[in-house]
């Protein structure tokens, strides 16, 4: 194979050529300011809005709880730290207490680490070695604090692709009249989502993650939470974010969003059969490997090995030479290798953990390639350990 096969959907997609098309009227045409009071600003105005209300339905929620922001980043910051504000400012200042998990993504972890210098408290919930919430320990880590403000747990895991129980998270939450958060950033556009269903009060979601451009996304908020402003300035998105929108990349987004509930099923079902058909190759004819993450409520595209004796990063770079983007579930911090965060949370040894490679598909990658990538992930990993 001459082209380059892509498995790192998780990192990011291809912009569609339907959103690229949708979005260039408005990057050279209707490129009026949409907070102008004019028809020409008006038009970029109606497209945003017409994107609000379609966000919304794919979520089950009403268009007024919809706010675009830059990303998934910006929108668990957003989340986060202005839910502990909002309890402050309700109860004196008293200092509030965040519920999250060992395995969210640094946009959570970080945010939660920079809450805790101003004095709020924050408690990891426990999971299983698949990496879902254990439920009765975190029912008992609820009710053995008084301050507890925000559960914030990812919807489904961008390493090992597990699903969260977000509808039992949703109920206990509710029981205790606790704000539910969810980063669904991994999981929008390629589940079905509920968020009166499931209880959800915010939910962070990207639009590059499902075929959208870059630099967009959006945050729920439950029309009964009266969350904080993020950003200060002008009076866009209802006061809450402001900055003049980004009307490309949210025309994009509502696009792509409706081009993924679209093709929900159909590539589900392509994607977990061949998904399916790389993991047992793999299994079946490498030793010395495991699967992570859980088998049952797992992301459709996710395929996460560890290889033990190899590390991750460097099978990664030697599958590039191959033609195949892979990531590896090891992160470069001060010049020194460390296990990933996820891995070690599961109970990962590092001995494995250092052989993380995280495999993730899309709906145009085809068998042939799987036959490929399972034969060079053969021949790298053999070469690595020298037995070949």
């Amino acid at each position: 194979m001459n082209e380059m096969i892509y498995l790192d959907h998780a990192a990011t997609t291809r912009t569609l050529p339907e959103v690229t098309e949708a979005m260039a009227p408005y990057q050279d045409i209707y490129y009026g300011n949409p907070s102008t009071i004019y028809e020409f600003g008006e038009k970029s105005r109606e497209a945003i809005e017409r994107t609000r209300c379609f966000i919304a339905r794919t979520i089950h929620a009403r268009p007024e709880e919809i706010f675009f922001t830059s990303g998934g980043t910006e929108s668990d910051n957003w989340a986060l730290k202005e839910a502990v504000h909002l309890y402050e400012s309700k109860n004196g200042r008293r200092k509030g207490h965040i519920l999250t998990t060992p395995i969210e993504h640094h946009a959570i972890l970080n945010s939660c680490r920079e809450l805790e210098q101003t004095g709020c408290g924050v408690s990891y919930l426990k999971v299983d070695e698949s990496g879902r919430v254990i439920l009765r320990e975190a029912e008992e880590d609820v009710l053995s604090r008084e301050n507890v403000c925000l559960i914030s747990v990812m919807y489904a895991n961008n390493e090992i692709g597990t699903i969260e129980p977000i509808d039992e998270l949703g109920r206990m939450a509710k029981r205790r009249n606790l704000i539910f958060h969810t980063d669904a950033v991994q999981a929008y556009g390629h589940l079905p989502i509920h968020v009166q269903r499931e209880g959800i009060d915010m939910l962070s979601a990207s639009a590059h993650k499902f075929g959208g451009p870059k630099g967009v996304g959006f945050l729920y908020i439950r029309r009964e939470i009266n969350l904080p402003a993020f950003v200060h300035g002008g009076a866009q998105e209802s006061n809450r974010r402001a900055g003049t929108e980004n009307v490309p990349g949210i025309v994009g987004m509502g696009v792509a969003a409706e081009l993924a509930h679209k093709r929900m099923q159909t590539e589900r079902r392509k994607i977990r059969y061949l998904r399916d058909y790389l993991a047992h190759r793999v299994l079946q004819e490498i030793p010395d490997v495991i699967m992570t993450g859980n088998r049952k409520f797992r992301l459709a595209n996710n395929a996460s090995f560890c290889f033990k004796g190899i590390t991750g990063e460097a099978a990664a770079i030697l599958l590039d030479t191959q033609g195949i983007c892979v990531s590896s579930g090891s992160a470069c911090s001060t010049g020194s290798l460390e296990d990933s965060h996820v891995l070690t949370a599961v109970g990962i040894e590092s001995e494995w953990a250092r052989g993380a490679v995280r495999i993730t598909l899309g709906a145009e990658n085809t068998k042939e390639e799987m036959d490929y990538v399972a034969e060079k992930i053969k021949m790298v990993i053999a070469d690595m350990r020298g037995t070949r």
